[in-house]
């Protein structure tokens, strides 16, 4: 029963720490962090005024993404004019 008991145990932390450890979305550049009693990470901006414009009056703070994962580059970046 003890050993029972221990393993449930092991896997609800195993699966908690789990949950938590994906914070980070790798499609966007911009993550607004929120302080508080339940803070939280927020990766759905592109930029970072708009980040901070959602920001605005909370308590957060935005900052760039470290795990983002840019795409391959616009076809219009390459375009020459003559």
């Amino acid at each position: 029963m003890r050993i029972s008991t221990m393993a449930i145990l092991a896997a609800a932390i195993a699966v908690t720490a789990a949950a938590k450890a994906q914070t980070y979305d790798p499609n966007y550049p911009v993550c607004m962090q929120v302080y508080g009693r339940v803070g939280y990470i927020d990766c759905r901006f592109t930029s970072l005024p708009q980040c901070n414009a959602t920001a605005s009056g909370r308590s957060a703070a935005c900052l760039v993404n470290p795990y983002y994962r840019a795409g391959p580059a616009s076809r219009r970046a390459h375009r020459y004019y003559h």
